[in-house]
């Protein structure tokens, strides 16, 4: 049985807020990406005890941690954001969580993907291990202009690397957004690497994000197809429906639950079971 999840502080900049609406919908696992404001990395010990409260309070585990590692420059120094990683992994610890989101780092505009390739495998790596080291497993995410943002690279990256603890984490809507047709051209190589799925949807004639199964995401091709390859895990409610920040994306209550509601009628409409 599949298990539903989300990107919570896409309901509100309050933890306690973000955490009973996804509750009052029957979720039992969020994603942490920021509360009050505050990237989940930068909160200080005392708030990450108020969320782990907060959370017991309302029956919600964490299925993964989602950080912006990964999310600078290729061209910036990297140990500073090593260390940032190890972080990650503290905090995926105190919460539980068996994953944390990361990405393939940023390319200047115009610049050759080629030509960062080697520099890009080497910092992958360096994430791996790190979570090697802490039993946890990195989620890709393909992310707009970083380097794994078409399915040939997060390919690239996943086999370059070469560890159990770098899988995939599958977003339509960004691959929508780079003039990918998801399904149709990315499901049957990256299949045997995914492990994370992001429910965000985009109509292609201009990037616009949509709830599931309204863009060109071919949502429902997915879930089909992952249904019957046997796939069982996660599927994270990631609606982007408002204004962004520079915290990530945004909704506020009344469309992450009309995102919820499209989606839970999609798998309703495909007879898939969920939790």
């Amino acid at each position: 049985m599949w298990t539903l999840s989300g990107f919570v502080d896409e309901i509100s900049s309050d933890f306690t807020e973000q955490c009973r609406v996804a509750s009052g919908l029957g979720l039992t696992h969020v994603e942490l990406r920021s509360a009050w404001e505050v990237n989940i990395l930068d909160l200080k010990e005392e708030q990450l005890t108020v969320m782990k409260e907060t959370l017991a309070e309302h029956d919600l585990e964490v299925s993964s941690i989602g950080s912006p590692i990964g999310k600078i420059f290729i061209d910036e120094p990297f140990p500073p954001h090593l260390r940032r990683m190890r972080h990650a992994a503290e905090v995926a610890h105190f919460f539980g969580a068996p994953y944390i989101r990361i990405f393939s780092f940023f390319l200047r505009p115009g610049a050759d993907p080629a030509a960062h390739r080697d520099e890009v495998i080497d910092r992958m790596r360096a994430l791996a291990r790190v979570a090697e080291e802490a039993d946890l497993i990195l989620l890709h995410e393909n992310e707009k202009e970083i380097y794994g943002d078409i399915p040939a690279r997060c390919l690239d990256i996943v086999r370059s690397v070469g560890s159990p603890h770098l899988r995939l984490a599958w977003d339509p809507a960004n691959f929508v957004q780079v003039g990918v047709r998801p399904y149709t051209e990315g499901y049957a190589v990256l299949r045997p690497h995914l492990e994370y799925i992001q429910i965000k949807d985009a109509r292609a004639a201009d990037g616009t994000v949509v709830t599931a199964g309204r863009g060109d995401g071919e949502v429902a091709e997915t879930m089909s197809a992952l249904r019957h390859d046997g796939f069982d895990g996660f599927f994270s409610l990631e609606p982007h429906l408002d204004t962004g920040t520079a915290l990530g994306g945004f909704s506020g209550p009344e469309l992450f639950r009309r995102a919820w509601q499209d989606f839970t009628d999609l798998l309703k409409t495909e007879g898939i079971e969920y939790k």
